[in-house]
């Protein structure tokens, strides 16, 4: 049986996305798959190096692997109207050259937080480590993402949305293109159609039993909220736009490439739609 890797991270929308094939909700045919979990960035150095066969990226970082790496039609997150969120400490302003922590070099929220701020000082930590950095004054700020958007300490307050950023920068009404999944281009196509496919039902699944699989990810202490903070995260992040991208989600991926591009920060300008899984192709062969 063709063994194959999917790496996630310990967020609990890639769980959620992930769980319904560990569940034993979707069929895998003949597909042996295995599992870990990782932080964001870690997840991003691995797909540089093309670790494994099936990685959760930042789509911001897509542009730096395209030649190696496909990009998934699922499994995606996307914001709109909120998003990760820029933290400071309430009795402290911000001087122009501010400490800052991000949860990666390559994340969606370093590429925005960069344009946006570019005299400020970058440094990079494991997300669950900077609100405590911002509180302690390690650093002057943080931009926080998954879960701790929701529930932060009392002593921070919000210096800016990524949201508010994104909507000036792209000039347009679009999501917040966040995270994705990409695959080795080294697989054989018809096993790379196959093992999206699975992807894609594995998400179909959980989005429409989301109450159940959340339950079961809670009983099983596999997230870090409660039931109501599970529930809100999802309707956020892990919801039906997430099954298989669209037209407009597609412009967004699009139009942070060109963003990027624009600034120098890419050395290709691509185009998301030439980046897919041609899905076609087995139907083309079974003719």
């Amino acid at each position: 049986m063709p063994s194959y890797t999917i790496a996630h991270s310990p967020d609990a929308d890639d769980i959620f996305m992930y769980y319904a094939i560990r569940m034993g909700w979707v069929s895998t045919g003949d597909l042996q798959l295995s599992n870990l979990g990782a932080d964001i960035q870690t997840l991003n150095e691995a797909a540089l190096k093309g670790t494994y066969d099936v990685t959760a990226i930042s789509f911001g970082l897509y542009p730096h692997i395209w030649r190696e790496q496909a990009l998934l039609r699922t499994a995606t997150s996307f914001g709109q109207g909120y998003g990760p969120k820029l933290v400071r400490r309430a009795d402290r302003p911000l001087k122009k050259r501010f400490k800052v922590a991000l949860s990666g070099e390559h994340t969606t929220n370093a590429l925005l937080f960069r344009i946006a701020y570019p005299l400020a000082r970058p440094v990079y930590m494991n997300f669950l480590e900077i609100e405590e950095a911002v509180r302690s004054g390690a650093v002057d700020a943080g931009v926080l993402i998954h879960e701790s958007i929701l529930d932060f300490s009392a002593e921070l307050t919000v210096e800016a949305e990524l949201w508010d950023i994104w909507c000036e920068l792209a000039g347009d009404d679009l999501p917040l293109p966040l995270g994705g999944m990409c695959m080795r281009r080294s697989l054989p196509l018809n096993r790379a159609i196959e093992l999206e496919g699975v992807l894609t039902k594995a998400v179909e699944v959980a989005v429409h039993h989301s109450e159940l699989l959340g339950r079961m990810l809670i009983e099983r202490d596999l997230v870090r909220v409660d039931e109501a903070g599970l529930k809100k995260y999802l309707s956020l992040y892990a919801n039906e736009h997430s099954i298989t991208l669209d037209e407009r989600h597609l412009k967004a991926i699009n139009t942070l490439f060109r963003l990027g591009f624009d600034r120098g920060l890419y050395a290709d300008r691509i185009e998301a739609e030439e980046m897919l899984i041609p899905a076609e192709y087995l139907a083309k062969r079974m003719a």
